[in-house]
């Protein structure tokens, strides 16, 4: 449980701002998701809809590309996430298998962390392209590496290679495949999960400020006392991992892939 202290200080907006800012800022995978995010959105268009949306966490930074924002989630998953109790979620659960839309409903196709937490990847990546429209883009985020999460609901991990595969099997034309992090960013995203969720044990802190949502509510109580040398720690391994990725690159690691692409009409039509 968060102290009420703490729960107080959440409760002021600017404090809650600031403590956002600088948890996304250490979460170095949080900090390159949104970055490959904010790049992607310049291709989205028209109707939008957003595959395992959560509470849309996502969605400010695509409202301005596109008409409409529709977010549909498995119900049988998203009923135990910390999401599934906030205001903003789904505006349409379906079953796991089928999504509950007519082929080629929609001009752009989002999907974030997603494809790892189904047992049928493949089929979900078909299902997203079938509801593609004619020169409609996908956009999919999915992981290289990371910690098991969600769990039992953590599946897999993904190669860009298999991302081009999925996308010949599907009709789909890959405009983009960008790497999110780095080596030094996997390293420093791993040992700041640690010193955060075991050393620290903010779970429920950061679920407070709405991350982490996609997970069961975390209830361990948080070790405040190690705040002192856990957080600069955090901090200087961060700032440490973004100079390194950029001086020391090494392209076979990274934290996770952003996808682009685009239905192409000739493919479909084989």
């Amino acid at each position: 449980m968060i102290p009420a202290s703490i729960n107080a200080l959440l409760k002021t907006p600017a404090l809650a701002r600031t403590f956002r800012t600088t948890a996304d800022w250490i979460d170095l995978e949080w900090w390159a998701l949104n970055a490959s995010l904010i790049h992607a959105a310049q291709f989205s268009r028209g109707a939008l809809l957003d595959v395992g949306c959560g509470d849309k966490p996502h969605e400010h930074i695509f409202r301005p590309y596109v008409d409409s924002y529709v977010g549909v989630e498995y119900d049988t998953t998203f009923s135990a996430t910390k999401a599934s109790t906030h205001d903003r979620k789904a505006d349409v659960l379906y079953d796991g298998l089928t999504l509950p839309f007519e082929d080629r409903s929609f001009d752009t196709v989002l999907s974030v962390q997603v494809l790892e937490h189904t047992p049928n990847p493949f089929e979900l990546f078909a299902e997203m392209a079938r509801v593609l429209r004619d020169k409609g883009t996908l956009i999919l985020t999915v992981p290289f590496s990371g910690r098991l999460h969600e769990e039992p609901h953590d599946y897999l991990r993904f190669t860009p290679h298999i991302m081009r595969e999925l996308c010949k099997r599907n009709g789909l034309k890959v405009k983009e495949i960008r790497a999110r992090g780095g080596f030094w960013s996997v390293l420093g995203h791993k040992l700041n999960s640690y010193l955060g969720f075991r050393v620290l044990r903010m779970g429920g802190l950061v679920q407070a400020l709405g991350k982490v949502s996609q997970e069961a509510p975390m209830t361990a109580a948080p070790r405040l006392w190690t705040l002192p040398v856990v957080a600069p720690t955090m901090v200087a391994i961060a700032g440490s991992a973004r100079v390194l990725d950029r001086h020391l690159p090494d392209p076979t690691e990274m934290l996770g892939l952003l996808l682009i692409a685009e239905r192409d009409d000739a493919a479909s039509a084989l």
